[in-house]
């Protein structure tokens, strides 16, 4: 999980349902929303747009981390998810790649960065297209 980050769970009546993390961006004056997980059952139902939505929507709105007003960036390879992102009017589409970066390289600066005792980590090296979105906000509605 994220150093920093604010956890996010969504229920209903209960039930766990999604849940989130994001991290503090404030060199891009911004957040960074990650790990979203939408339960199996609950999946394709809508329910973790919403939920994305509402959590960035709080923290435009200036109640995350220092009261900053930024706005959120999240990354995903899910297709639909693209597509529910690329079609909602809160939502723009910064970017894309056809395929992961290289893991070899992300390993290097864990390493590098860490106490040099982490181990059978790194990020990248998947061939899954990867999209990237900023959230903008419900008054772009």
């Amino acid at each position: 999980m994220p150093p920093a980050a604010e956890y996010f769970i969504g229920t209903i009546n209960g039930e766990l349902v999604a849940h989130l993390a994001v991290a503090p961006l404030f060199t891009a004056k911004a957040y960074r929303a990650t790990r979203l997980v939408v339960m199996p059952e609950w999946q394709g139902a809508g329910v973790g747009i919403r939920f994305l939505n509402e959590v960035c929507q709080y923290h435009l709105n200036g109640n995350g981390r220092k009261g900053h007003k930024y706005g959120t960036f999240f990354h995903t390879t899910h297709p639909q998810l693209c597509n529910a992102l690329r079609r909602n009017n809160s939502w723009i589409q910064t970017g894309s790649k056809l395929y992961g970066s290289n893991k070899k390289r992300a390993i290097e600066s864990i390493h590098k960065t860490g106490s040099g005792q982490i181990t059978g980590c790194g990020y990248g090296g998947h061939f899954r297209a990867i999209q990237a979105f900023k959230y903008l906000g419900s008054e772009k509605d």
